[in-house]
């Protein structure tokens, strides 16, 4: 019998980065309605609030930093947990301006690095500043990405290293990703693996949400946010 049912946000819900839509709302308040609803998010827990048009709605943001609960008296999300861990921001850098000059990244515009209170990083590979046709058309299949991950990975092995994004690799401090973020809360409310689903969209290599479609909790694959109903429709019979 399944309790809770978690969820990726950008690509899952919703479209990257935009509102959600009236249709994918009307789904949650079905399944709202039977279940307990949780976002597990690479943002913060805000962001996502703000993104959901604050949807009344449990958030796990930066990989399980930041934990939101939703008070339905104020209708707001009051953050409970809010954990940051420091970078060596020098080290991070040096690293970086390596990675650019072995693999020809040496043009950008912008910043080369951004680093988050978090301690979070998200190296863009074209730049902070980029044209947003540029970010879009620079890796779309992840292709580029994924041929270099295992070397980016290697490199920043004190972190959780993702493809992000459609031009970045996002760091997150180890041991935080979204299933060590799901697996905490679990256990601080009672809730077996069993008793939990996962949806999302970023499930291949490097993908934010990997280290949940590879773990033992029942996952939901979502290939079209747009068909977001169509692939829950199972938790609603």
């Amino acid at each position: 019998m399944k309790k809770l049912i978690a969820f990726d946000l950008d690509g899952t819900i919703t479209p990257p980065k935009s509102p959600l839509t009236e249709k994918n709302r009307l789904v949650l308040d079905a399944l709202n309605a039977r279940y307990k609803l949780l976002m597990v998010s690479a943002r913060q827990c805000l962001r996502v609030f703000n993104q959901l048009g604050q949807y009344p709605i449990d958030i796990l943001g930066n990989y399980g930093m930041q934990y939101g609960v939703y008070d339905h008296e104020a209708k707001d999300l009051r953050i409970l947990r809010n954990d940051s861990v420091s970078c060596d921001r020098e080290s991070v850098r040096a690293r970086i301006d390596m990675l650019r000059s072995e693999f020809g990244f040496s043009e950008y515009k912008g910043d080369s690095v951004l680093y988050h209170p978090s301690g979070c990083v998200t190296f863009p590979i074209i730049g902070t500043e980029a044209d947003l046709a540029d970010k879009l058309s620079f890796d779309p299949d992840r292709s580029k990405r994924r041929k270099i991950y295992d070397r980016v990975a290697s490199v920043f092995s004190e972190y959780v290293v993702f493809v992000g994004g459609t031009s970045s690799f996002d760091m997150a401090p180890k041991p935080f990703n979204k299933y060590y973020a799901l697996d905490l809360y679990c256990r601080e409310h009672g809730y077996s693996h069993g008793e939990v689903t996962f949806v999302g969209d970023d499930y291949g290599i490097g993908g934010n949400d990997e280290s949940v479609y590879r773990s033992d909790i029942d996952f939901i694959c979502v290939d079209n946010y747009e068909k977001f109903g169509e692939y829950v429709s199972p938790l609603l019979q």
